[in-house]
């Protein structure tokens, strides 16, 4: 079902948004991507966590999983993460819009709120593994291909077979 309204909001992810984002994730990712909910959640306890949920109306219509991280060092698909990582990058995990808000440009207004944030607390990169054919549209956001050291190919594997390691300068976006 189509959101009633096109009107969409942007704020931080909060504990009770976990199911309905679950929801979202099991529809839009294939099994093998489909992270749990501790997995999942764990992102939200993070001290650097820039976890953003996309409303409209009452309805969650998409999500943005993302938190300050080490440079070059994803972590590992299903990871449970928990402080200690220094904020060198914004690492963008997941992002999912909800198929009834194709359109709406729910994931360029999530990215964009991010971005501010993360430069606002003094980042300047993001980083991220596109998933699924899905890096067509961090292209056009203005994500590159990286240059992919032992560690970032070895994470790359578990992410699919066409994961692509990307990087972009938050003053792109803003």
């Amino acid at each position: 079902m189509a959101p009633r309204t096109s009107v969409v909001d942007i704020r931080r992810m909060e504990r009770d948004d976990v199911a309905a984002a679950l929801k979202i994730q099991d529809q839009v990712y294939p099994r093998f991507l489909v992270e749990d909910e501790p997995a999942f959640s764990s992102r939200l306890d993070l001290a650097a966590s820039y976890c953003f949920a996309a409303w409209c109306g009452n309805e969650l219509v998409g999500y943005l999983l993302a938190h300050g991280w080490k440079a070059d060092s994803p972590p590992m698909v299903g990871a449970v993460l928990t402080d200690g990582s220094p904020s060198e990058v914004l690492y963008i995990h997941d992002l999912a819009t909800a198929p009834s808000a194709l359109g709406l440009g729910v994931g360029h207004k999530l990215i964009t709120f991010a971005f501010a944030v993360a430069a606002n607390r003094g980042l300047c990169r993001a980083e991220l593994i596109a998933v699924e054919g899905a890096a067509r549209y961090w292209r056009r956001l203005g994500f590159v291909e990286g240059p992919v050291n032992h560690e970032v190919a070895t994470k790359l594997a578990s992410y699919g077979a066409s994961a692509t390691w990307m990087t972009c300068a938050i003053s792109s976006l803003l």
